[in-house]
C-alpha cells in the first residue's frame, strides 16, 4: 500500500513543510513571511493529503501537484519581489510533478529539487 508515489508525495510535503516552518515561523521575520509561511503550509497539507488516491489513480499525483501550484500562483500574485519570484518558482516545480514509472529517478530528481524552492523562500524571507 506504501507505493513509490506515495513515498514521493510524502518526501515532498516534508522537505517543504519544514523548510517553510523554520524559515517563516521565527521570530522577528516580517508578518508577510509568516502569512506565505502559513499559506504554504495549508496548501502543502491539502497536496500530501490527496495522497490517498495515488495507490489506485498516479495521475492522481499529477493532479494534486497542479492544484498546488495554482494555489501558489495565487498566493504569489499577493507579493513582490524576491518572495514572489519563489513562490513562482515553487509553483512551477509543483507543476510539473509527474511519476514516471519507466524511470523513478527523474521523479526523485523533481523532489530533490523542491528543497532548492524551500531555499529561494526561506531567503527572500530573510
Amino acid at each position: 500500500m506504501n507505493s513509490p508515489s506515495r513515498r514521493i508525495a510524502v518526501a515532498i510535503a516534508t522537505l517543504t513543510l519544514a523548510g517553510l516552518t523554520t524559515a517563516c515561523g521565527a521570530l522577528g521575520n516580517a508578518v508577510d513571511c509568516n502569512q506565505v509561511g502559513n499559506e504554504v503550509t495549508k496548501i502543502m497539507n491539502d497536496f500530501s493529503g490527496s495522497m490517498a488516491k495515488v495507490a489506485a489513480d498516479p495521475k492522481a499525483f499529477e493532479t494534486a501537484g497542479d492544484e498546488a501550484a495554482a494555489k501558489v500562483k495565487t498566493l504569489a500574485g499577493n507579493y513582490d519581489g524576491e518572495l514572489a519570484a519563489a513562490l513562482n518558482d515553487l509553483a512551477t516545480g509543483l507543476d510539473g510533478l509527474k511519476i514516471d514509472a519507466a524511470n523513478p529517478s527523474a521523479t526523485m530528481e523533481s523532489v530533490q529539487k523542491m528543497q532548492g524552492f524551500v531555499t529561494k523562500i526561506q531567503s527572500a524571507c530573510g
